[in-house]
C-alpha cells in the first residue's frame, strides 16, 4: 500500500505546484502512522494541510460486519487556513480525524460533521469541522480500488457544530455566505444564524 501512499503524495505535490511540503508524522496505538502535509502559504497567506494515510485502507460502514480490504470509498483531509496566526497542535488533530474511519467504522464524506469535543489546535475556538468536497481532483487507483478522494475540513464552532446538526450542512454554508465569514481565517468569529 506504500505505492498509494506514494501516488497521493505526488498527486498532491501536483496540485500545488510541485512545492515540497513540510511534514508531521503521527502515531496512534494499534494503527498506521498518519502524515500531515503542509502546503504554503500560498501567495494568498494560505497554508493547505492535507492528510496521508487515511486513503490507505477503504472505509467501510460499521454494520458491514467484514471490512473488504480493496474495495470501498478512500478518502484524505484537507484543510486550508490563512497563515496569520500559530496552530499548534492542528497536525494531531488532523491526523484524528483521518484515523476516525479505522477507529470508529465512519465513512468520512461531503456534509459530514466530524466532532473532537475539544480544540482543534490550542487556544482554537473551533472543536469541529464540516467536511465538502475540495478543488483536488480523485485520484484513480488501480483496479478494483476506488479513487482516493479529498474532502475539505472547515473549522467549526460548537455553536456552529449545533446548527448544522439542526438545519444541515447546506444550511450553515449559506449562513457564512450571508454573514460574510472567511472560512479560511483561524481567528474568525462564529456565524450567527437566523
Amino acid at each position: 500500500m506504500t505505492a498509494s501512499l506514494d501516488a497521493v503524495r505526488a498527486h498532491v505535490r501536483s496540485h500545488f505546484a510541485d512545492v515540497e511540503p513540510d511534514s508531521a508524522s503521527v502515531t496512534f496505538l494499534g494503527l498506521d502512522r498518519i502524515e500531515v502535509l503542509r502546503f504554503g502559504p500560498d501567495p494568498q497567506g494560505v497554508a493547505h494541510y492535507v492528510t496521508l494515510g487515511c486513503s490507505r485502507h477503504p472505509m467501510t460502514e460499521p454494520t458491514a460486519g467484514i471490512a473488504d480490504p480493496l474495495l470501498g470509498p478512500r478518502a484524505e483531509i484537507v484543510m486550508s487556513l490563512r497563515a496569520n496566526t500559530p496552530t499548534p497542535g492542528l497536525a494531531r488533530s488532523l491526523a484524528v480525524i483521518a484515523a476516525t474511519p479505522a477507529v470508529e467504522g465512519v465513512v468520512l464524506v461531503a456534509d459530514a460533521l466530524i466532532d473532537l469535543s475539544a480544540p482543534l489546535w490550542d487556544s482554537a475556538a473551533f472543536t469541529a469541522v464540516l467536511l465538502g468536497d475540495s478543488e483536488i481532483a480523485d485520484l484513480p487507483l488501480a483496479q478494483p480500488r476506488d479513487p482516493v478522494h479529498f474532502l475539505t475540513a472547515v473549522p467549526i464552532t460548537q455553536t456552529e457544530a449545533a446548527w448544522v446538526r439542526l438545519k444541515g450542512a447546506e444550511a450553515m454554508r449559506q449562513a457564512w455566505r450571508d454573514d460574510g465569514v472567511d472560512v479560511l481565517d483561524p481567528n474568525r468569529r462564529a456565524a450567527r444564524p437566523a
